[in-house]
C-alpha cells in the first residue's frame, strides 16, 4: 500500500464506490479501475451511476453546495430508489487513491428529508488512509440541527484537514456533446462549461493561443484518420466576436474548401469534442455513449485512444456504452467492465470479471462484446417488429 505522508495525499481517481438507495440502485459495492465501461439495457441506470460523481462535484463547485445539488435533481424523493424499504436514507461512499495507495481518502455522505422537505445530513464521514478525520453528526450538530443542512465538504472554514478531497471532486468533468448545440453558439449565453456543448467553442477560445493551437494540431492528426478529407481545423472569432469552428477539406478543385460547424458532420463534432476533453486538464472524465454518430471502424479504436491518453495523464475515464464495436478491443480487462442488471428490486452492478460464465466463454474464443452485449438485451425485443399492426 505504501506510506501515507502528505506528499502522496493528492488522489488521482475513484478506486471504490458504495451506494445505497440511490436512484436505480438499492445497493452497490464496487471497485473501480482507471477505465470503467458501464454496460446495461436502456433505463438500467448507467446515467444515474455516472451522476453520483457529478453530484459530489456539484456539492463542492462554486455556486453549488449540498442543497443545490439535491434540488437540481428534483429533491430527496426523486433521488431515493423506488426499491428502498425500511431503511430509506440515501448514501454514497467513495474511496480515492493514486498509484501509491488506493485508500488515500474515503468520503461518506448519507442524507434524508426533514419535515420541511429539505435534505439533511444523517451521516458525514471522512477518513485518511483508514484513520477517521471527521464524523458527523457531532455534538455541535446535535445542539444546532440546522448545521446538518450543509456538508463539511463544501465549507472552506472547516474542510482544511481534508481539502484534497474537495479539490479532487472539483476536477470531475462530464461530457455528452450535442452537435446541434455546438452549431448554435447563441445558446451559450448564461452557460459555462456546459457538458452538452453549447459553449464548447468558447471553452476552446478560452485557452491561450499556444495551448489551443497545440491541442488542435494533435486533434487534427487524429481527425485526419477518421475523416480523410479533413486537412486542417481552427477556431476563430468572427467579425462580431462569435467563435466558430473551421475545417478545411480537400476538394476536387485546386483550392481546398473551408466549412464551419454548421456544415461539419455530427460524428466529426462529437469526436472533436471527446478528443478535446481527453487532452484538456482535469480529473475523472465521464462520457456518455462516445460511440454515437461514429463509424464502427472508428469506434473500435476509441478504447486505445483512452489508454494512450492515460499513459501520459493517469486520468480516470468512466464510459457508458451500448456499443459492441467498442467492446471488441482485446485490451479491455474484465475488471474494467461493469454490467448493470435491472430487476424489480433495483439495478445490481457486477464486474464482468466476477461472472465465471463470461471467463469460460472468452476462453472458448468469443470476444468480450459477443459475451457481454447479449446480456444487456431486453427480453421479447422481436415484438417491436409488430408495432403499427
Amino acid at each position: 500500500m505504501g506510506n501515507c505522508s502528505r506528499c502522496v495525499d493528492m488522489p488521482k481517481r475513484f478506486t471504490h464506490i458504495s451506494l445505497w438507495n440511490w436512484r436505480n440502485f438499492q445497493r452497490v459495492d464496487m471497485d473501480l479501475q482507471a477505465r470503467v465501461f458501464l454496460v446495461g439495457p436502456n433505463a438500467s441506470g448507467k446515467s444515474n451511476f455516472l451522476d453520483v460523481f457529478k453530484f459530489l462535484r456539484d456539492i463542492v463547485s462554486v455556486g453549488g453546495g449540498f442543497q443545490g445539488a439535491v434540488k437540481e435533481r428534483g429533491g430527496v424523493s426523486s433521488l431515493r430508489a423506488l426499491s428502498a424499504r425500511k431503511y430509506s436514507d440515501i448514501g454514497i461512499m467513495v474511496r480515492l487513491g493514486n498509484a501509491e495507495r488506493d485508500d488515500l481518502w474515503e468520503y461518506e455522505l448519507t442524507f434524508r428529508q426533514d419535515e420541511r422537505n429539505l435534505p439533511v445530513i444523517a451521516k458525514e464521514r471522512v477518513a485518511r488512509c483508514g484513520n477517521e478525520v471527521i464524523a458527523r453528526p457531532s455534538a455541535q450538530d446535535e445542539e444546532d440541527p440546522e448545521r446538518l443542512t450543509q456538508t463539511y465538504l463544501e465549507q472552506v472554514n472547516v474542510n482544511k484537514d481534508f481539502r484534497e478531497v474537495a479539490d479532487f471532486l472539483k476536477t470531475t468533468r462530464y461530457l455528452h456533446l450535442v452537435p446541434q448545440l455546438v452549431r448554435e453558439p447563441d445558446r451559450s449565453v448564461g452557460y459555462r462549461n456546459d457538458p452538452y456543448g453549447s459553449d464548447f467553442l468558447k471553452q476552446v477560445m478560452g485557452r491561450s493561443k499556444e495551448e489551443r493551437d497545440s491541442m488542435l494540431r494533435r486533434i487534427e492528426r487524429a481527425l485526419s484518420v477518421a475523416v480523410p478529407q479533413l486537412s486542417e481545423i481552427k477556431v476563430e472569432f468572427d467579425s462580431i466576436g462569435k467563435p466558430h469552428l473551421y475545417g478545411r477539406y480537400k476538394h476536387w478543385k485546386p483550392q481546398e474548401a473551408w466549412q464551419t460547424e454548421q456544415q461539419l458532420s455530427d460524428g466529426t463534432l462529437r469526436l472533436l469534442g471527446i478528443l478535446w476533453a481527453l487532452l484538456d486538464d482535469g480529473g475523472p472524465l465521464l462520457l456518455e455513449e462516445p460511440e454515437l454518430s461514429l463509424h464502427p471502424a472508428i469506434i473500435r479504436y476509441v478504447p486505445q485512444i483512452f489508454s494512450r491518453v492515460q499513459l501520459k495523464s493517469d486520468r480516470q475515464i468512466l464510459i457508458s456504452t451500448h456499443s459492441s464495436e467498442l467492446l471488441q478491443d482485446e485490451g479491455i480487462g474484465l475488471d474494467e467492465v461493469l454490467l448493470l442488471r435491472p430487476s424489480e428490486e433495483g439495478t445490481t452492478v457486477v464486474s464482468a470479471g466476477n461472472i465465471e460464465e463470461i471467463d469460460d466463454l472468452l476462453k472458448g474464443g468469443l470476444s468480450l462484446a459477443d459475451v457481454v452485449i447479449p446480456k444487456t438485451c431486453p427480453g421479447d425485443t422481436a415484438e417491436l417488429a409488430w408495432f403499427g399492426e
